[in-house]
Order: C-alpha cells, then sequence, then structure tokens
C-alpha cells in the first residue's frame, strides 16, 4: 500500500479533478439550433457533444470510485489480480484501477 504521504497528494489530486470534472459537465449546456441549414453538422456537433460528456462521465466514476477506495482502505490494488499498483503509476493516473499488466 502507499505510504501515507503518497496517498494523502492522491487524494488532494482526485479532489481536484473531481471539482474540475464537475465543473467542466456544468458547463456542456449547449443549445444547437435545430433550424440549422446544415443538419449534418448539428449532428455531428451533437454527436461530438455527447462523445464529449461520455468521457467527463466516465473520468468522473473513475475518481468517485478511487476516493471512495481510499475511505474503505482498497485503494491501490489491482481490480484484476489484486497486486498492489506501483506508487509511480498512482501518483500520475490516481485514478488507476489496473497494474500496467491488466490496463
Amino acid at each position: 500500500m502507499p505510504s501515507q504521504d503518497v496517498l494523502a497528494r492522491i487524494r488532494t489530486e482526485l479532489e481536484r479533478e473531481r471539482t474540475e470534472l464537475r465543473s467542466q459537465l456544468g458547463e456542456q449546456g449547449i443549445d444547437f439550433d435545430e433550424n440549422f441549414a446544415d443538419s449534418g453538422q448539428v449532428a455531428a456537433e451533437q454527436g461530438e457533444h455527447r462523445a464529449l460528456i461520455d468521457r467527463l462521465t466516465t473520468a468522473l466514476r473513475d475518481v468517485d470510485l478511487a476516493l471512495s477506495k481510499l475511505d474503505d482502505g482498497t485503494f491501490g490494488s489491482c481490480e484484476v489480480c489484486t497486486t498492489e499498483i506501483p506508487d509511480a503509476r498512482l501518483e500520475a493516473m490516481p485514478s488507476a484501477r489496473y497494474c500496467i499488466e491488466h490496463a
């Protein structure tokens, strides 16, 4: 398990990232002009918008899961093989759920 210092840094980063993701999701209330002459462009923009929201939502879910694992003491173990994820990987990617072998 990572040291308490590493865990504290990771928690701070995850909380910062959660705040940022929530803010970005809150900013996605974009309106599309359905009467726009180029309906293909509108459809493409809507598709891109949905894909962005999906990516942000997935990232937020991963961050929330990592924070939950920090709270219950299961943070830092690979979800496939249960081996400890190296500190360097966790610091680079705090919401990592898998060791490098299973990523």
